[in-house]
């Protein structure tokens, strides 16, 4: 029996939606990364219940770090983006969780740069103040630990593709990570001894074959395509303006940048084919999973489903009939960002250790 709802919430389910295609479906995935990390923080003496935790979000980890503080029985205080909605401002409030919301802005990188401004002022005023930098900070990755010793598990096979959005990486880096390593090391509780250990080792079984894909947006410089636009938005949650260091790029064998038209349509047809309500970045990420299930159907493909799609619910799912049907769409292959072109292009990145940023 779950002795908090945060542990209930950040458990996936794993349905299997075709042969080998399989969609890791999490109610708000950043739970995981949330729980682990104050539980290892509290667990090693860093801080002690009662601290403050800070942090920026676009919305779910300010969520998920709320969460993780009412479970633990800390503060928690968010420089929020102007994507955090009326709903989860109402939910950080009745949690205990203090919200700083940023002005409306039409610039992501502007948006991040302030949040992060911001932080480093509240750092001044109150250094006592724990900031737990979810972009850069891998005890983010030490939550996954045991969704991929359940994914090993119940999918049976070594042959696996993971297919995830890449915001902060923690998700898709921490998988694949814990997937390539040797079994007897993946093995567990979910908990590590630290966010350095056989999670982070990059080393891989010779008895295992894991593949990465990314999904990324238009417009995100983590790969490259910082030069690029879209004319709707940068899908919050999986692009950056500014440099993750949790990234780590030589775990990526394959990248797809998918435009918001195009990932509306993945989310549609995935709601529509399966019943399964999830958010944008779900439906890039599906698009880009059936694409991969179709080049090397041999494979399991495994996608990542990291929250509904409830706040999408006006600006994606009312606009269904927009849609267009997955048939008559595909990715342009290229060899370079140079290269890229909307609605959606894929690149082997046969894990770069660091992008090739253009201007």
């Amino acid at each position: 029996m779950d002795q908090h709802i945060a542990e209930a919430i950040g458990r996936p389910d794993l349905i299997r939606l075709d042969d080998r295609l399989v969609c890791l479906r999490f109610e708000t995935m950043k739970v995981v990364s949330a729980l682990a990390a104050v539980r290892h923080l509290l667990d090693t003496g860093v801080v002690r219940r009662g601290d403050t935790l800070l942090d920026s979000s676009s919305g779910i980890y300010a969520y998920a770090l709320a969460l993780a503080c009412h479970r633990h029985g800390m503060h928690c205080h968010i420089v929020g983006s102007t994507t955090v909605d009326k709903t989860l401002r109402t939910q950080l409030a009745v949690l205990g969780a203090t919200l700083e919301q940023m002005d409306p802005c039409d610039d992501l990188k502007l948006d991040q740069k302030r949040r992060v401004e911001r932080i480093h002022e509240i750092l001044a005023a109150h250094p006592e103040y724990h900031w737990m930098r979810q972009y850069h900070d891998d005890i983010h990755y030490l939550g996954y630990r045991a969704i991929a010793d359940r994914i090993r598990a119940e999918t049976g096979t070594d042959r696996l593709t993971v297919v995830g959005g890449v915001g902060s990486g923690a998700s898709t880096g921490a998988l694949t990570r814990y997937l390539r390593a040797p079994s007897g090391k993946a093995s567990g509780s979910g908990r590590t001894d630290g966010p350095n250990d056989a999670a982070t080792d990059g080393r891989t079984d010779a008895a295992t074959d894991v593949e990465l894909v990314g999904v990324q947006p238009y417009g995100s410089l983590t790969f490259g395509a910082q030069h690029t636009s879209d004319p709707e938005i940068i899908i919050a949650g999986i692009g950056s303006s500014i440099p993750f260091a949790n990234v780590s790029h030589e775990l990526y064998d394959t990248l797809h940048w998918i435009s918001f038209d195009a990932a509306l349509s993945g989310a549609v047809d995935l709601l529509r084919r399966h019943a399964v309500f999830a958010g944008l970045s779900t439906g890039a990420a599906y698009l880009a999973a059936r694409h991969e299930h179709d080049r090397a159907p041999e494979r399991t493909v495994v996608f990542i489903a990291p929250d509904t799609g409830h706040r999408y619910t006006d600006t994606v799912y009312a606009r269904h009939r927009e849609a267009t049907p997955l048939a008559h769409l595909a990715p342009r292959d290229i060899a370079d960002q140079a290269e890229l072109a909307l609605p959606w292009s894929r690149m082997p990145w046969n894990r770069t250790p660091t992008p090739p940023l253009t201007a």
